[in-house]
C-alpha cells in the first residue's frame, strides 16, 4: 500500500460529503422560513414572497394557508416560524407570547352577484343581515328572492373582523360556511341570491363589491380609515422564541417602506409608518 493512501481516502470522502451537502459543489442550499395562517393574505404574501427571493435567494419562503387560528398557534407551538393573521390578537394570544406586525391594511369589501341591483347597504342593514333578522332581497331593495349568506368558518381571521366591524360577534348565520376567501368569492359569483364578504386583495371580475355606509371598499378608503370595515394584516412571532436570522429577515422587508409598491399591487394598503427603509431586506 503506497504512502499517505489512507490520508487521501480520507480527503476524498471529505470532498464527497462536501459535495452532497452544498449542492453538487455549488451554492449552499437555501434556509427555509415556513409561514401559516391566513388564507385573505395568499395575494400580499406572493407579491411580498417573490420581491423578497429576489433579495435574498438564499432564503426560501414556504407558505401554507390553514386560516388566522391555526397560523397564530403554529408559531406559538413551533411549527412555523412565522404565522399569518388577518385580525388584531386576542389578549389570550398576546398573553401567551404572540407578537403581532402589522405589515398592511385590508379592506373586508361585501360582495354580491353581479346581476343583483342592489349597490350600497348601511352596517346595520348588514348586521341583519347576516344574523338573520332580514332574509329576502325585496326588504334591501331588490328583487323578491331570499338571501344566501355566505361566509368564512371559525376561526377564520376574516369572519372575526367582519363580525366584530358589525357589532355582531359569534351572533351571526350562514347559509354555508367555508374554508378559504377563494371558496367565499367563487360561491357568490355563482348564485344571484348570495351576499359574502372577502379580503380586498381577492377581489377579482366576478363579483359585484357594495358601497358600505355610502363609502367604496378601496385602497385609499382603507388607508385613509373611511371604509368602516377594515383589519390588519399581521405577521406573528413568539415573544418567547424570537424568530432566526432568515425568518427576521423576511419580517424586517416587510415591514419596510421597500415593500409598500408590492401590497398595492396585491390590493393591500401599506400603513403610515415613522421613516422608512428603502433597503429593507
Amino acid at each position: 500500500m503506497q504512502p499517505g493512501y489512507h490520508m487521501k481516502k480520507l480527503v476524498s470522502y471529505s470532498v464527497l460529503i462536501l459535495f452532497l451537502l452544498t449542492g453538487c459543489g455549488g451554492e449552499p442550499p437555501p434556509r427555509v422560513v415556513e409561514l401559516d395562517g391566513s388564507t385573505a393574505m395568499s395575494g400580499v404574501m406572493a407579491v411580498l414572497r417573490e420581491a423578497f427571493q429576489e433579495r435574498r435567494p438564499d432564503i426560501r419562503l414556504n407558505c401554507s394557508g390553514s386560516g388566522t387560528g391555526a397560523g397564530i398557534e403554529g408559531v406559538l407551538s413551533g411549527q412555523c416560524g412565522i404565522g399569518l393573521a388577518s385580525r388584531e390578537l386576542t389578549g389570550e394570544e398576546t398573553a401567551r407570547g404572540a407578537v403581532g406586525h402589522v405589515i398592511a391594511l385590508d379592506g373586508i369589501a361585501v360582495i354580491v352577484h353581479p346581476d343583483n341591483p342592489v349597490r350600497e347597504l348601511s352596517t346595520e342593514a348588514l348586521a341583519d343581515v347576516f344574523t338573520g333578522r332580514i332574509t329576502r332581497w325585496t326588504e334591501l331593495g331588490g328583487e323578491d328572492r331570499p338571501i344566501a349568506a355566505y361566509g368564512r368558518e371559525a376561526g377564520s381571521g376574516t369572519r372575526s373582523a367582519f363580525e366584530a366591524g358589525l357589532g355582531a360577534a359569534d351572533r351571526c348565520v350562514y347559509t354555508c360556511e367555508y374554508c378559504s376567501t377563494g371558496d367565499v368569492v367563487g360561491n357568490v359569483a355563482n348564485n344571484p341570491n348570495g351576499i359574502g364578504y372577502a379580503s380586498l386583495s381577492a377581489l377579482d371580475g366576478s363579483v359585484q363589491a357594495l358601497r358600505v355606509a355610502g363609502t367604496d371598499c378601496t385602497l385609499e378608503t382603507v388607508r385613509q380609515g373611511g371604509y368602516p370595515l377594515r383589519r390588519p394584516f399581521l405577521l406573528v412571532t413568539c415573544g418567547d422564541a424570537p424568530p432566526g436570522e432568515a425568518a427576521g429577515a423576511f419580517l424586517q422587508f416587510a415591514e419596510s417602506a421597500a415593500a409598500a409598491p408590492y401590497l398595492a399591487l396585491a390590493g393591500a394598503a401599506a400603513p403610515e409608518r415613522e421613516g422608512s427603509d428603502e433597503t429593507a431586506g
